[in-house]
């Protein structure tokens, strides 16, 4: 399987679960290194990674990613994520990010994909992703985190979103210096 690759090479990062549904699906929620870190040290340790898909939620189904959806925060890092990936997205993958420097939402046509990007600068990726989805709590109940994300990929197939489809110029010119908001104790 893909995701099992990724960890072997240490791409996914902060793990919070990776995890088999029936014998062709295995779901992943952490982050997914876009840039992995320089090595430190002579002993291979590498610092954190530059770049990544923040709130990462994947579905891998036979050895190719059919969902992907997360948290990036710049759009110039798009292209380093399908250069990176491309290779192991299944042909009908479905991708919804939220990115942190954008100004409006849109749909982006590249590499025969069309990525649903959305504008996101605090909140959690799973939480983002069941409200814009209209889904409920009792809509998982009972599932294992990973039959989760197979739920949410169902009801994402017939997701039609009317976010405008634009051109690659035109999502660079709807990007802003906008950061992040993080939170914590005061």
């Amino acid at each position: 399987m893909a995701l099992d690759r990724y960890e072997q090479k240490g791409l996914l990062f902060n793990t919070n679960f990776l995890e088999k549904v029936g014998s062709d699906l295995l779901g992943y929620r952490g982050e997914l290194v876009i840039i992995e870190g320089e090595v430190a040290d002579d002993k291979g340790r590498t610092k954190p990674p530059v770049a990544l898909i923040r709130h990462a939620i994947l579905l891998d189904k036979n050895d190719k990613l059919v969902f992907v959806v997360g948290i990036l925060d710049k759009l110039e890092l798009l292209s380093t994520f399908i250069e990176k990936y491309k290779l192991d997205f299944a042909d009908d993958i479905r991708v919804l990010l939220y990115v942190v420097n954008i100004t409006e939402p849109m749909q982006l046509e590249m590499e025969g994909i069309n990525f649903i990007l959305i504008p996101l600068t605090e909140g959690v990726a799973w939480n983002e992703l069941v409200d814009e989805l209209c889904m409920e709590k009792s809509d998982f109940k009972g599932q294992s985190p990973a039959e989760k994300i197979v739920t949410a990929y169902d009801e994402f197939k017939a997701y039609a979103p009317k976010y405008p489809s634009v051109e690659l110029d035109y999502a660079m010119s709807k990007t802003a210096d906008i950061k992040w908001q993080t939170h914590g104790a005061v």
